[in-house]
């Protein structure tokens, strides 16, 4: 099993003074996170495109071009890339150059996105969110499998006949689909063989279960081989030196981050308690030591039978030293442990 991290580049107010980190500083400091992370053995770094002020990242590939150039062996995502308020051609273009930069470790996760703050930005309808995402995504597709593009467009202007270059280093470029909680994602997902990234972001992970066999079954229906699915799961997580370290360091922000967000959702209020429930066994928070990550890292992939994890550890985005420790500990000690068990765990199935 693949095991990395995903960041948004968070520029929450400190839970403490009220201030928020310069985003000028939290780019420096993700690129450090970035080489922390590939020195560590971690397997994928996934950064994600925001338009507000709570994310400094808005152009992932612009950071995952300096990242290119500054690793040796961790693959190198977005996560995710807005399709549908980007252009298509340009995406390929970009993740092309820095799949060249940095010898076929680039990846697209493409999603509709979260929040919506892109669209009146670049000037795109919110009613036609779904049709929009899914013309980009089939010109993207189109143009990793094609030199000469021509497509007929609705919601993006038609090509006729043009050559786009770079080509990616690898053939073909990744292609991920990020979804939150819609199953016709999940479907497209699987009727486009594309691999699928589930976000989960609160309460009790198993509750996202169907979503996961829902792709799995569709994947089957369309008659593709099962032994090809790719299946990532992120959710939020941190490991500190011990339990209450790692919680008690990133409740004040994290817990700040969710009522912001909730407040715009409509979600109540969460305190405290709301947080331990979603790190005791269960819950979809991985936060804790070593030990507490591996145990819950194993749950998830009892479940999920997942071939990827994706860990958002950027919930603290002030505490730059323990955020670099923390991706230490998750390279070093649980990701090693996990892939072990796991390796196990499928040896042992496929005697059965």
């Amino acid at each position: 099993m693949q095991i990395g991290l995903y960041n948004f580049g968070d520029s929450m107010p400190d839970a403490a003074t009220g201030e928020r980190i310069d985003q000028g500083t939290r780019i420096r400091n993700l690129l450090e996170e970035i080489e922390v992370a590939d020195a560590a053995g971690l397997d994928v770094f996934a950064v994600g495109e925001h338009h507000r002020i709570d994310f400094s990242i808005s152009s992932p590939s612009t950071i995952l071009a300096a990242a290119a150039t500054r690793t040796e062996r961790i693959r190198l995502s977005s996560g995710v890339t807005v399709l549908g308020s980007e252009d298509p051609i340009r995406v390929y273009q970009q993740f092309a150059t820095i799949d060249q930069l940095s010898r076929g470790r680039a990846e697209v996760m493409a999603g509709r996105g979260s929040f919506i703050e892109s669209f009146p930005l670049f000037g795109q309808d919110l009613a036609q969110y779904d049709d929009i995402f899914a013309e980009k995504l089939e010109v993207l597709l189109n143009v990793r499998e094609n030199t000469v593009v021509t497509h007929e467009g609705v919601h993006r202007p038609s090509i006729d006949g043009r050559e786009v270059y770079p080509r990616a280093y690898q053939q073909p470029l990744p292609v991920w689909i990020a979804i939150g909680g819609t199953p016709q994602s999940a479907v497209r997902a699987a009727g486009l063989k594309l691999p699928l990234a589930l976000a989960i972001i609160g309460g009790e992970f198993r509750h996202f279960e169907p979503m996961t066999r829902l792709y799995r079954k569709a994947w089957e229906e369309f008659g593709h081989d099962p032994a090809e699915l790719q299946l990532g799961i992120n959710a939020h997580g941190f490991v500190g030196e011990s339990t209450q370290e790692a919680q008690d360091l990133v409740y004040p922000t994290y817990n700040g981050m969710m009522n912001t967000i909730g407040r715009e959702r409509g979600w109540q209020p969460r305190g405290r308690d709301h947080y331990d429930a979603e790190c005791a066994p269960g819950g979809a928070l991985l936060i804790g030591s070593v030990d507490d990550v591996v145990e819950k890292l194993l749950d998830y992939h009892a479940v999920f039978g997942n071939t990827r994890f994706l860990m958002k550890m950027s919930a603290a985005p002030s505490q730059h030293e323990a955020t670099l420790r923390s991706i230490e500990l998750l390279g070093k000690e649980v990701a090693p442990r996990v892939r072990a068990e796991v390796a196990k765990r499928e040896a042992a199935a496929a005697t059965v």
